[in-house]
């Protein structure tokens, strides 16, 4: 069960000029559902990716580093059911067979070529299965295929997580549509996490690979559910140019601030469907830390904040217990921050409470309200540390006996 999280239609996503998709069931994860999908993109098309920082990186995610170095990008292929990950060099040469099956299907080279797996670590990837789902994949390719493809990569998903936008550039109207997955072992630096954007203007490749990090700070990596970095995080941003928009080349440029705009946005919205469809999920969470002395110092007392058991397994409760957000507050690492000059809120979106101040509870704090507030499906706890103007924003989800039993059944 998903908070707050509308289910996609695909009539509402948006087909991508030069990006067509195909899904297929390979028997990679389990019978009777697909778990491979080829996307196939038009020559010319560009891409830029950041990765998981875990040292135990999949092996896909090393090929992927290599192969988009290389330039052009042609196709992806996505599996779910087996990481390749923990695989050593056999993970590594079947991630590259992969590459070379797809490639000989779409007469392309292997280096245009992007390997994803998602699922299981530790065991090797069936790389026969995939090569002989590729076919039915292949037959499968269509524009409006974005629907059935992000449903192919959930793993514990409990729903697809896509959507599309749109935005002018240059008198021509460029559409962007995206799809995620992930639900548990989230918590990305650059879960188990993928993420594709796709859209069809023109950008020049320097400003893709500033523009996918930018993206990615504000949306992927300011997420969190369980606090693990997993070995396959990835987020790849595709520029197929096949919008007939003129060429997005300066930094500067109106055109380059829409499009960065509505690839924010699309990032955001695909970040935060991740955690509100975290594994036993029952409620969403934005811990906003303001008035710091940097970014930084603010993401770090925010995931502290965020990653805590204790304040997570309180919110599932709907228990006011507030001192654990305290507590998660002064063990951050600030080791100068001033705790008699902070204050915290709780806020539902509505209303907005004071608990804390001057290093203790604020007086004006009653508990029925901190309960009426922790009974939404939706809550925001803000801080103010009073050191700065610097600010940061991570969002979350509580711990349900859920998340225990899905984690539990993982591999059964």
């Amino acid at each position: 069960m998903s908070v707050n999280l509308p289910l996609p239609q695909a009539d509402q996503l948006l087909p991508v000029a030069g990006v067509r998709l195909g899904t297929a069931e390979a028997a990679i994860r389990k019978l009777g559902r697909r778990d491979l999908t080829l996307i196939e993109l038009a020559p010319g098309s560009r891409a830029a990716g950041v990765f998981t920082q875990n040292r135990f990186c999949a092996a896909p995610v090393t090929v992927c580093r290599e192969h988009l170095a290389t330039g052009e990008i042609r196709a992806l292929v996505i599996n779910t059911g087996i990481a390749n990950a923990g695989t050593g060099a056999q993970g590594i040469a079947n991630a590259r067979a992969s590459c070379e099956a797809v490639a000989a299907a779409l007469g392309v080279s292997a280096q245009e070529v992007l390997p994803f797996s998602t699922g299981v670590i530790l065991e090797h990837l069936p790389v026969d299965k995939l090569i002989a789902g590729l076919p039915a994949a292949q037959a499968a390719l269509k524009s409006d295929g974005w629907y059935e493809a992000c449903q192919a990569i959930m793993t514990t998903d409990t729903q697809p997580k896509c959507a599309s936008r749109q935005v002018r550039i240059g008198g021509k109207t460029v559409t962007l549509t995206g799809m995620s997955k992930g639900a548990g072992m989230i918590k990305p630096n650059m879960a188990t996490m993928l993420g594709f954007l796709a859209t069809d203007a023109d950008v020049a490749q320097p400003l893709l690979d500033a523009l996918v990090k930018e993206a990615a700070d504000h949306s992927f990596n300011s997420i969190t559910v369980d606090g693990d970095t997993s070995t396959n995080d990835s987020f790849i941003l595709i520029a197929t140019g096949a919008s007939g928009a003129p060429a997005i080349t300066d930094p500067a440029s109106a055109d380059y601030k829409a499009l960065r705009d509505a690839v924010v946005d699309l990032a955001v919205w695909l970040a935060q469907a991740i955690v509100r469809d975290g594994e036993g999920a029952t409620k969403f969470m934005s811990i906003v830390i303001e008035g710091g002395k940097s970014r930084e110092e603010c993401r770090q007392i925010a995931y502290a904040v965020a990653h805590s058991p204790l304040v997570k397994t309180a919110f599932f409760a709907s228990d006011p217990n507030l001192g654990r957000i305290l507590c998660a507050i002064g063990y951050a690492g600030v080791a100068d921050l001033d705790v008699s000059t902070l204050r915290v809120w709780l806020g539902d979106g509505k209303e907005e409470v004071l608990v804390a101040e001057k290093g203790g509870r604020a007086v004006s704090y009653a508990e029925e309200a901190g309960v009426h507030i922790m009974k939404s499906a939706e809550i925001i706890v803000r801080a103010d540390l009073a050191r700065g103007d610097a600010a940061a924003t991570v969002w979350t989800c509580d711990f349900s006996y859920d998340y225990v039993k899905i984690n539990a059944d993982y591999r059964s």
